[in-house]
């Protein structure tokens, strides 16, 4: 008994020859042609009225793949003049020969924007060594904890899965968080009067320079004849003036001025020359 056959191969619903040969992207136009003549012409206005309308038909791919780097700190504006930046270059670059421009312009586009996340996007900049380590962490990471319940793995695990050694991992992870940087105005505790970042750093303190000094001068200061040793505690501990100490030594106000002058002149050079020859 004869039975009906189906007239075509079923498949899935809702789809159609036509969406079956349809392109990856809607974003990418048959422009051979017009690249095979761009290839043919000569610098002037017509190729590059042509150049413009090939960036013009692409330019929504590069927009497209602008958009994978949404919300990595940069707005999305200024990812797709990067990614047109690319695109330009593509096309400038670009040989028919190598095959679909596509193939060519994609890789070409996505560099051109982690070009820009690698020299622009670090509030601190971090050798391209330390930048790679934080690559390969990130991506070890990911792929770690991308099952449902997953743990945050250890400096070992992640050491494990990407071949590095734990300092290296250690350097990547620090790495992680060196992308942006925290203001010294954020405040560390919730509430209006609460310390602030710069509350916690420290700041030089004079006081060490007081001691470098003091222990400079120290031998000098011994080797000077007791009664300049005298003048100088009087005048500068003391904080006595150069009158009362004339007085009290019964000597001229000017002779004491000489004595201090010579006395730290002496005591300085000598200080100078020792530190010069630890050096």
């Amino acid at each position: 008994m004869p039975t009906d056959l189906p007239t075509s191969r079923s498949r899935t619903p809702g789809t159609t020859p036509r969406a079956r040969h349809r392109r990856a992207h809607d974003d990418a136009p048959d422009t051979a042609a017009l690249f095979a003549r761009l290839a043919d012409l000569a610098d002037g206005p017509e190729r590059d009225a042509l150049r413009g309308e090939l960036v013009a038909a692409w330019l929504p791919m590069a927009h497209r793949i602008a958009g994978r780097f949404r919300d990595r700190g940069e707005s999305v504006e200024d990812l797709r003049q990067v990614a047109a930046l690319g695109l330009v270059k593509a096309v400038d670059r670009y040989d028919p020969v190598r095959g679909a421009f596509e193939s060519y312009a994609v890789p070409t586009v996505t560099g051109e924007v982690k070009r820009h996340f690698r020299d622009r996007m670090w509030a601190l900049r971090v050798p391209r060594r330390v930048q790679e380590l934080r690559n390969r962490v990130r991506a070890a990471r990911r792929e770690l904890t991308q099952n449902p319940g997953s743990c945050e793995p250890t400096v070992a695990d992640l050491a494990a899965r990407t071949g590095l050694t734990e300092d290296e991992v250690g350097a990547g992870l620090e790495a992680l968080e060196s992308f942006s940087t925290l203001s010294l105005d954020a405040e560390l505790a919730t509430g209006e009067d609460g310390p602030s970042l710069a509350d916690t750093l420290g700041e030089a303190d004079g006081s060490y320079d007081v001691v470098v000094d003091r222990e400079a001068a120290r031998e000098g200061l011994r080797r000077l004849p007791e009664r300049e040793r005298a003048i100088l505690y009087m005048r500068f501990f003391e904080d006595m003036t150069q009158s009362r100490i004339a007085d009290r030594l019964g000597i001229s106000q000017m002779h004491v001025s000489r004595l201090i002058s010579r006395s730290c002149a002496r005591v300085r050079a000598e200080a100078l020359g020792r530190t010069a020859g630890a050096e």
